[in-house]
């Protein structure tokens, strides 16, 4: 149990001169966890002390980001099954206190907006039509070209707030929202780029893996076949590697929102961002069969 009058007089000692008695309360609030941090919170809008302030910040970031790893462990060991959470798990790093359902409801609207106009048994093609106008046109989302390299792009609350977003986070919105109307839309790894597949199901055995066409999510839902990814792979001077073609799993998608923020943020010089961004991609890099 938590003592109240305990934890008070603990984070009063926050701003001791003495290394060993920072180290000890440092610990011990550590070790309450997250139920700590509305004691810590109140106690920063109180703190006149300019070391004290700086001290609970810290404190209360390294307990959310010690949080944030068990959480983003959970996901990976559980078998990454829901790709929206393992986007919110990441989008907690920068916005600790964002309300999920907020998203979560979002996402809903858009969801119920592109099946109310849904014709039983359209094809494919009519299918991303309407996704594409809803989410486009009426909602009104967009790849953001003027400021590719922001952080910002790659936080599922900030693009739904701003309608802007990098290749990657747009394909996750897309794909989570065309999979909740059982629309089979994947996301696919392309070197320098970041775009979706319609995966017809029953043809996975044919040709192209089921793919039918490939969609890219930053330049308005635009639609195009296998031959324009050779050509972009021919571009880049890249083998061709059916990895490039096919849907990749939710853990590799995490992966590229990661090293998106690991870039934006090595661009902007924030190195402390980039040391934890890069703890938590290493944790979605172990191999989970050596794990005893």
């Amino acid at each position: 149990m938590m003592d109240p009058k305990e934890i008070t007089s603990l984070i009063r000692l926050l701003d001791d001169p003495d290394a060993e008695i920072f180290g000890h309360v440092h610990d011990k609030l550590i070790s309450y966890g997250t139920d700590v941090i509305e004691y810590l919170e109140n106690a920063f809008g109180e703190a006149f002390d300019a070391i004290q302030q700086e001290r609970i910040a810290n404190l209360v970031h390294e307990i959310q980001f010690g949080t944030l790893k068990k959480e983003l462990e959970l996901w990976y060991h559980s078998g990454a099954f829901d790709l929206l959470h393992g986007a919110l798990i990441i989008n907690k790093y920068q916005y600790p206190d964002l309300d999920d359902q907020k998203i979560v409801n979002y996402l809903e609207s858009i969801k119920r907006d592109i099946w109310l106009q849904m014709m039983y048994e359209a094809s494919p093609s009519d299918q991303v039509k309407l996704i594409n106008h809803i989410f486009y046109n009426i909602y009104g989302f967009n790849g953001n070209t003027t400021n590719h390299q922001d952080p910002q792009n790659s936080y599922l609350s900030q693009v739904i707030e701003t309608h802007k977003g990098n290749q990657v986070s747009l394909a996750i919105i897309y794909s989570i929202i065309a999979q909740k109307l059982d629309i089979p839309i994947y996301g696919v790894n392309l070197p320098q780029y970041f775009i979706l597949a319609y995966v017809d199901e029953s043809r996975r055995s044919e040709i192209d893996n089921g793919v039918l066409f490939y969609i890219n999510p930053f330049n308005k839902g635009l639609v195009f076949g296998k031959r324009d990814v050779d050509q972009f792979l021919k571009q880049l001077n890249l083998t061709p590697d059916i990895n490039y073609y096919e849907p990749c799993s939710n853990v590799e998608i995490i992966k590229r929102v990661l090293r998106n923020l690991i870039s934006s943020y090595d661009k902007l010089g924030s190195m402390e961002k980039v040391a934890e961004l890069n703890e938590l991609l290493d944790i979605l890099q172990r191999d989970l069969n050596r794990q005893g």
